[in-house]
């Protein structure tokens, strides 16, 4: 998707989206502490999917990925808010969208799907896709697990894009990503 906007800039928010690591008397959500902040795991790419498995887009990210880089993507290169969103984190991802841009977020449901549901111990049910599939079966048939599905099918070019520089990594991704689209 091409760019429609500068991403907006908050210099009175005390948070920029960048996780909680304090582990002691934290209320955040313990996988991404756990996962990601002990063992300083660096970024990637961050990859829009749909739910029946196509790439909308992607960005790289230079350090562990956090609630502004998909903030980021989502308000810089879409008109309108998706109606769902399904990320593994969209426990802080939703608070953090709605205190940024809660106009263009008043309408987004922020879901974690059922398979990154398990390490979410201290995060509220309201973030569950399977609290909102018990009040509208419906949601119970969107496929949520397809990003997860997708993203595996890009361990095929991990090792040889660890080799290139960073816009030949780039280009190899949309060339790999365009394909993909074309099955």
């Amino acid at each position: 998707l091409p760019q429609i906007q500068l991403q907006p800039m908050y210099p009175h928010l005390k948070h920029n989206g960048k996780a909680e690591v304090n582990r002691e008397g934290s209320v955040t959500c313990q996988k991404y502490y756990d996962k990601y902040s002990q063992k300083c795991w660096t970024g990637g790419i961050m990859v829009c999917w749909c739910s029946h498995s196509i790439c909308y887009g992607f960005h790289c990210i230079p350090v562990a990925e956090g609630q502004n880089n998909v903030f980021s993507a989502l308000v810089t290169q879409w008109p309108k808010a998706p109606d769902w969103m399904a990320y593994d984190f969209a426990c802080a991802l939703g608070p953090y969208c709605w205190m940024q841009e809660p106009d263009f977020f008043a309408d987004t449901q922020f879901i974690i799907d059922g398979f990154h549901l398990s390490r979410h111990t201290k995060c509220s049910k309201a973030s569950f896709l399977k609290t909102y599939a018990n009040v509208d079966p419906t949601l119970a048939k969107i496929n949520s697990s397809a990003v997860e599905c997708s993203n595996s099918g890009l361990a095929q070019i991990c090792k040889s894009i660890s080799y290139m520089e960073q816009d030949q990594a780039i280009l190899y991704c949309w060339v790999f990503l365009c394909m993909w689209n074309c099955q």
